[in-house]
């Protein structure tokens, strides 16, 4: 079944999240980064930040802080064993630190087909904001979708 283009515009859960200096820590082990200025306070504070700065994809994992992260795919009858992730990318606007309090608004932006409808995309944007609602990063996302119903 196709994906209902309805859903483009559509505003998902917000989700709120304090920046803490041991998540930003295991993040940055998690994903290899060697910079000290990511884990070591006083190296970050040697190169002119006022706290431990967020790595940069960090972004994606503020919209897996919620009971059903994958739940507005659900919503789209997205069968998730045929989701593929297709992209990422980040407009940075500020640099967050350990200590912020951030917003991530996600919305629907788009959904097309391709190769006859056999995959589907769904574009999500995502604005991140600081308390106060100043902006410090955008970031849009593709899920790739098969529809099994369709062979191209």
């Amino acid at each position: 079944m196709a994906i209902d283009t309805a859903a483009i515009g559509r505003r998902l859960p917000e989700v709120t999240v304090d920046i803490e200096r041991g998540r930003l820590r295991l993040f940055a082990k998690a994903i290899g980064e060697t910079d000290p200025v990511y884990v070591d306070l006083d190296a970050a504070r040697a190169a002119g930040h006022p706290d431990l700065p967020v790595p940069p994809t960090f972004f994606c994992a503020l919209g897996h802080e919620q009971p059903d992260p994958f739940g507005w795919l659900d919503e789209l009858g997205v069968d998730l064993r045929q989701v593929l992730h297709g992209e990422q990318s980040f407009t940075y606007h500020l640099v967050a630190y350990a200590g912020d309090r951030l917003t991530a608004r996600p919305r629907i932006t788009d959904i097309y087909a391709r190769k006859g409808g056999a995959l589907e995309f769904v574009v999500r944007e995502t604005a991140v904001t600081r308390a106060g609602g100043e902006p410090v990063a955008e970031l849009t996302d593709v899920v790739v979708v098969r529809n099994r119903e369709v062979t191209a």
